[in-house]
Formats: C-alpha cells, sequence, structure tokens
C-alpha cells in the first residue's frame, strides 16, 4: 500500500513516519478522518480512545459508520477498518473515557502527537492542562457543526480563534487555568444559531483531515 506514498516521501521518511506513534481521542466526525489519514500515510502505532457505540444519527458524516456497524464499539470498528487498510497497522483500541482521575493512565509521554477530537468540554479541558503541564505535543480540534458552506479550516493558536463558541469556552477555560497557548484546528465560519446541533458529511470530515496532514507535516519536518 506504500508505493505511492514512498514515491512522493523517498523510502527513509516514510520508514521514520511509519514508526511515529499517535493517539487519537475520540473517533468521530473528525477523529475517523485523522485516524484514517494516518494509516493510510503509513503510521503503523496508534492508539485510538473513544467509549461510544456506532448510532443511526452518525451515518450521515462518520467514516467508521455504516448500517451494519450500528450498535457497535466505534474503537473495534476503527480497528477493523485500519487492519483493512494496513494489515500491519498496530492500533490498540480503548474503548473507555478519558477522566481527570485516569489521564495519566494513558501514557502519553511516550507518543510523538496527541490528538484531541473529543466533544466533551470537560476531557478536553483534562486533555489540554495534562500535556500542557507535561510538555506533550497536542492539537484540538474546534467546532464544526451548524455550518455546511465551503469548508476553511486553519491550524493556529486558540488565542488567536474568532467566531467560534467552542472556542470562546476553551479559551475561558484556558485563562482560568494559567494555560497560555494551545494548538487547534479550527474555523471562523459563521454557525447556524440553533438549540439542536446539525452536520453534514463533509465539514467534519474536512477538519479531521486538516489535522491529518498537520499531524503528518509535523512528524515528517523532524526527518530532515
Amino acid at each position: 500500500m506504500d508505493e505511492r506514498t514512498v514515491a512522493l516521501l523517498g523510502k527513509d521518511k516514510y520508514e521514520s513516519l511509519k514508526h511515529k506513534k499517535v493517539i487519537v481521542f475520540g473517533c468521530g466526525g473528525v477523529g475517523g478522518y485523522v485516524i484514517e489519514i494516518l494509516v493510510r500515510s503509513g503510521i503503523e502505532n496508534i492508539t485510538v480512545v473513544d467509549f461510544d457505540t456506532v448510532s443511526e444519527s452518525n451515518l450521515n458524516r462518520q467514516i467508521i459508520a455504516t448500517t451494519s456497524n450500528v450498535g457497535k464499539i466505534k474503537v473495534e470498528c476503527i480497528k477493523e477498518r485500519a487492519n483493512q487498510i494496513n494489515p500491519n497497522c498496530n492500533l490498540v483500541a480503548r474503548n473507555e473515557k478519558l477522566l481527570p482521575e485516569n489521564v495519566d493512565k494513558f501514557n502519553l509521554e511516550q507518543y510523538d502527537f496527541v490528538v484531541d477530537c473529543i466533544d466533551m468540554v470537560t476531557s478536553k479541558l483534562t486533555l489540554i492542562k495534562y500535556c500542557n503541564k507535561n510538555s506533550i505535543r497536542l492539537v484540538c480540534s474546534m467546532g464544526t457543526g451548524n455550518r455546511c458552506s465551503m469548508p476553511k479550516f486553519e491550524i493556529c493558536d486558540i488565542f488567536e480563534t474568532k467566531n467560534d463558541g467552542l472556542s470562546k469556552v476553551m479559551r475561558r477555560l484556558l485563562k482560568e487555568n494559567g494555560i497560555k497557548h494551545q494548538t487547534v484546528c479550527y474555523t471562523n465560519q459563521d454557525a447556524k444559531k440553533q438549540k439542536v446541533i446539525g452536520s453534514i458529511a463533509y465539514f467534519p470530515a474536512m477538519c479531521g483531515v486538516t489535522i491529518g496532514a498537520y499531524v503528518i507535516n509535523k512528524l515528517l519536518e523532524e526527518t530532515n
């Protein structure tokens, strides 16, 4: 599966990339596409953390969501998909919820990159606080709901974000906790104001692809 990627990157860079270790928290609308990019780019050491199961409401946007997967554990579905793409991929599926009392049990120091694609604000804050305290490289996804225009995502510091509800909440929480920097993937495109959060296939997908590309490029920089 690596012929075209090696042709682009060269054998040495590809081999270096292949042995990097990445952990992704959340494998839904955004996280599923991050994992897809990592697997197809050749990374063979990936840990995925999620506590949810596939539901019918996921069918419109999540890469692991099919009618045959409804009711199944998400991390098991993403593991099966990864192994179908690359049988050499060592994807560790952890069906559990990130909490303040268990964050240290994930041994995040062993990873070259940590990716946050969690929906819950409390869990996002837990992960950011831990990574910030321990100087662990982390990128976080911000809001993707209630938008359907042409997606325009960017990677920046959270304190440079604007016009995004989740980013606003997280900025306040980080200030309260004395955290001055955090890399995020976000869009400043207008979101519809409505009680029920709506979604469409391509918006979270583009966020996930952007994060995946960012992680890959940062890891490749280390091979120069």
